[in-house]
């Protein structure tokens, strides 16, 4: 029967013809045709039921029979149910239409009427808007033949899942037109199909209720899909729960709600109203939308009392606080599957908000699959996405362990695109993924990994650049008392290097040991400057006077004059020395070292900085306000990281660092911090080389070329 009720897709498109003459636009048409869709949901639904409580109890008495109907829960309208007027009775008459069309509207039961958006003010909810819809086209002259139209469609044949398949069919060439980006997404019936089953396979027939809830779940596509196919196997009782914050798709959700057996639909924004935030749920499915940002929301979600976000991703890209929410209303025993784009699997250094949310899914064991599907899926992009699969219990066998499939060229092309969805998964290509699923085995497509292989250390070191000799400015000494925290050593050896991070590791306050001062601070006399304006000397180090004419005060002096110019020196890049009474000092830019003259006598005192300062300082009760310009000698240190494979025995973890370390690092470094980083690279691991030809062939092929142009010279001297 399914299959007959599409052949009313294309009157129910039939119905924008008068959209299109009216001047709209077809990325408005949902907009324009919702509210009346849905009208005509739910009164053949409400027809359907009230012929179906007639054949059971009868209609002698009217009265009985409205009350009964009212507790049926699915809604009531007076004019139907009592009157027996249907939309198509209204549309008889032009000259009454309007009358009794609003009269209609009214008539229906609270719930609907606010679902629907009949009569709603500015400052509410206006979900479909009907009312609102209905005095446009009344201004542009067509709400009656709109409205004719729509009545003309009789769907009081069809039950509540061929509505639905008409419905979903609506609804993604909606999605298709209007989406405006790539996280905007209906998902495909094929893609539903994937899920359910991946879900079948790891459930059983027990007889146990069964909580299916979608987060994300806009006009309802996936969470009942889901739902419609799993009762298609088991014979569990099941209730849906969904929530969204798109006021159509909601109410379309909402409505189909009502004539299902047991279903809750919630209207709000999930990450911030948190309607369901005391379940926990058996089955969890989401395709929540990606590469849209929460700016909006940013503080409700920085605020969030609830513990769900372990860390924030990106502003602009919430998908993962999505993942975050359903993980957190997973049940102990729960399954999931949540539809992402790429960014999921890579996005984010370690320490990032999306890494350690990676890393948190990992640390809990949570992630037993990731299927990357084919491009072109989708209705309104082309991009890869892929199927997360959580469980959070896990067989013992797969403890620790995720597989990968590689579903990517798992697919059939469509005969005729729609919109950009070119390519379908059929049953073969899905009942081949579930296999790959179910036997958690490698074979070509697929990979089973430790969870381990996606984590990393991110390294951070600090180098110390050498000069051409490999030198570079000693410190001096000082000592440490115990309790103090020095600097630790430059890397003496590679022989040390696991024992220097070890060290570092652990807390390390001993006593008193001498540790390097973090300058050489000099005493200048002057410093000269040669550059191409000439020689600028400066020769005054305690700068306390200011020319009255030009600045309102030292402090003015100093952040207008003093402080620009002291920044704009480059001991690299101009023949800048310093003078002080002992030595002169500069750097020798081809030996990238620092000289020390004393006497005549020049002495490479190794890679160093000479860093200038100036700085403001305040009056005190024994000293006036000044501008104090010191020099001092440093070494010409460089932030880097490295990243290294990690080992989840903290010993074994040490040593591989140390190991890299040793290998590639050939400057004197420092440790700095390291940072765990998880991501999953699907290109890595399924890189297939490109089979290079033997070389005997390429020069058949050049000598070929080779004749055939002597051959061509022959021709063109003839």
């Amino acid at each position: 029967m399914s299959i007959n009720i599409l052949k009313y897709e294309s009157d129910v498109w039939r119905t924008a013809d008068l959209l299109i003459g009216a001047g709209i636009k077809q990325s408005d048409f949902p907009k324009y045709m919702m509210p009346y869709f849905a009208l005509l949901m739910v009164e053949s639904r409400l027809i359907r039921e009230a012929n179906r409580l007639e054949e059971e109890i009868g209609k002698d008495n009217m009265d009985d029979f409205v009350e009964m109907f009212q507790l049926e829960g699915l809604g009531y309208n007076d004019y139907l149910i009592r009157q027996g007027k249907t939309l198509k009775d209204i549309c008889k008459n032009d000259k009454s239409f309007d009358i009794d069309f609003d009269a209609y509207l009214k008539s229906f039961d609270p719930e609907t009427k606010y679902l629907l958006g009949v009569d709603k003010g500015t400052e509410e909810e206006k979900f479909l808007d009907i009312s609102g819809i209905s005095g446009q086209l009344k201004k542009k002259r067509i709400l009656f033949e709109t409205v004719k139209a729509w009545s003309e469609i009789d769907l009081t044949p069809f039950n509540n899942s061929e509505i639905t398949t008409l419905e979903e069919h609506i609804k993604r060439k909606w999605a298709d037109i209007s989406a405006e980006t790539a996280g905007e997404q209906y998902t495909p019936d094929d893609i539903i199909s994937l899920i359910s089953e991946l879900i079948a396979s790891k459930i059983e027939d027990n007889g146990k209720f069964l909580t299916i809830y979608d987060p994300t779940c806009g006009g309802g596509n996936l969470l009942f899909g889901v739902e419609d196919k799993i009762k298609e196997k088991f014979k569990r009782p099941t209730k849906t729960f969904g929530e969204d914050w798109s006021d159509s798709l909601y109410a379309l959700a909402k409505i189909e709600s009502r004539f299902r057996a047991d279903s809750e639909i919630k209207y709000g924004n999930t990450l911030t109203n948190i309607s369901f935030i005391e379940k926990r749920f058996d089955i969890v499915v989401a395709n929540p939308p990606y590469g849209v940002d929460w700016k909006g929301y940013q503080k409700d979600i920085q605020n969030d009392t609830t513990e769900r976000f372990v860390a924030l991703p990106s502003i602009s890209d919430g998908q993962f606080l999505f993942t975050q929410h359903i993980l957190y209303q997973l049940a102990n025993d729960g399954l999931s599957v949540v539809v992402h784009n790429g960014s999921t699997l890579f996005s984010g250094d370690a320490g990032s908000g999306e890494s350690t949310i990676r890393k948190h899914f990992f640390d809990n064991d949570w992630v037993e699959a990731i299927i990357q599907m084919p491009t072109d899926e989708f209705f309104n992009t082309g991009i890869y996405t892929y199927l997360w699969v959580f469980n959070k219990n896990k067989p013992a066998d797969r403890k620790d362990k995720v597989i990968l499939i590689n579903a990517s060229e798992l697919y059939e092309p469509l005969k005729k695109s729609k919109g950009k969805k070119r390519k379908q998964m059929n049953p073969d290509n899905r009942a081949e993924i579930v296999k790959a699923f179910t036997e958690f085995q490698d074979n070509a497509f697929c990979k089973v990994f430790d969870k381990w292989h996606f984590y990393y250390n991110r390294q951070s070191i600090m180098l110390t650049n050498v000069d051409v000799n490999g030198k570079f400015l000693e410190m001096p000494m000082k000592e440490n008392r115990a309790g103090e925290t020095g600097n630790k050593k430059s890397l003496p050896s590679e022989n040390d290097a696991l024992q220097v991070l070890a060290d570092q590791l652990k807390s390390n306050n001993t006593s008193a040991k001498m540790v390097e001062e973090k300058s050489i601070k000099l005493n200048p006399v002057k410093i000269t400057v040669q550059d191409d304006a000439g020689t600028t000397t400066i020769d005054n180090f305690e700068i306390t006077d200011f020319d009255k004419t030009k600045y309102a005060s030292l402090e003015a002096r100093f952040n207008e004059e003093i402080k620009p110019n002291i920044a704009a020196l480059d001991y690299k890049e101009q023949q800048l020395k310093v003078v002080t009474k002992k030595a002169t000092y500069w750097y020798d830019e081809d030996k990238e070292t620092i000289i020390e003259e004393t006497g005549g006598k020049q002495t490479e005192l190794g890679c160093g900085k000479i860093v200038i300062k100036a700085a403001y300082k305040k009056p005190t009760k024994t000293k006036g306000a000044c501008i104090a310009i010191t020099v001092e000698l440093t070494k010409d240190l460089q932030k880097d990281y490295e990243i290294i494979p990690y080992s989840p025995d903290e010993t074994e973890n040490q040593q591989w660092i140390a190991d890299f370390l040793a290998k590639y690092v050939t400057k004197p470094f420092e440790y700095v911090d390291n940072v765990i980083g998880v991501e999953i690279n699907f290109n890595k691991v399924f890189y297939t080389p490109e089979k290079l030809r033997e070389v005997s062939t390429i020069n058949n092929d050049l000598e070929a070329l080779e004749n055939d142009l002597t051959n061509l010279e022959k021709e063109l001297a003839l």
